[in-house]
């Protein structure tokens, strides 16, 4: 797929899902990966998975009286409800979307600069540890109990987190020699540019390389940063 570079104040789009009713709580706790009791109205981030552990999308997660929403980015949405609908069983809670959500991510820019997963990044479908320490500590509780994927979660942090593909920030002045650098290692895979925004005269990229890259860049021809 062709990967065009974009302009960074483009805004993202964000669809909120609500999960009501008295069960909301307790059924949520165990199919994301954030401890639920962290969330208030402000709101705190977390992953929902699929049953293998692979992340299926991000999630800004608020609670109010009787309900929990999590706001996904809005093409993951109608897949995060099948997801979750999936589990509800006798669960006493109902799901569904419920117009546009809101988290802290704005623009593209802003997701670069945080070196953040969106769309083109969980369509990878990779373990969580693959979008680096910074995504994993701030979205998953390691101490809360089960929930849906955890399983994988759990085995690569007792591995220290040693996965075979990194998200990534590039920086350099052709998009096409960042994309062919990243590429350059490892087996087939998910390698390569998934998002690019045009900055200061040249291309900042996020993107997937195999680890072995990680530590011979100095001949790629541009920079390379992971969240650790």
């Amino acid at each position: 797929m062709k990967i065009e570079i974009r302009n960074e104040r483009t805004p993202l789009a964000w669809s909120r899902v609500r999960v009501e009713g008295e069960g909301a709580f307790d059924f949520l706790q165990g199919q994301v990966t954030q401890d639920v009791a962290r969330a208030s109205s402000e709101g705190v981030w977390s992953l929902v998975l699929e049953p293998d552990g692979l992340a299926l999308s991000s999630a800004w997660v608020r609670r109010e009286d009787n309900a929990i929403t999590l706001d996904v980015p809005e093409a993951l949405a109608s897949r995060v409800v099948a997801r979750l609908a999936r589990f509800r069983l006798r669960a006493a809670c109902e799901i569904a979307l419920d117009g546009v959500g809101e988290t802290p991510l704005g623009n593209l820019g802003e997701q670069v600069d945080a070196l953040w997963p969106g769309e083109g990044e969980f369509a990878a479908h990779v373990a969580p540890q693959s979008f680096g320490a910074n995504v994993v500590a701030t979205c998953v509780s390691f101490t809360k109990g089960c929930y849906t994927g955890q399983e994988l979660v759990a085995r690569l942090d007792a591995r220290a987190s040693n996965v075979p593909w990194r998200l990534v920030r590039a920086r350099g002045d052709d998009l096409g020699v960042i994309d062919a650098g990243l590429r350059s290692r490892g087996p087939e895979g998910p390698a390569g540019v998934t998002l690019a925004i045009a900055r200061a005269g040249g291309v900042v990229a996020l993107g997937f390389a195999h680890r072995s890259l990680l530590g011979e860049t100095a001949s790629l021809g541009f920079e390379v940063e992971t969240s650790s």
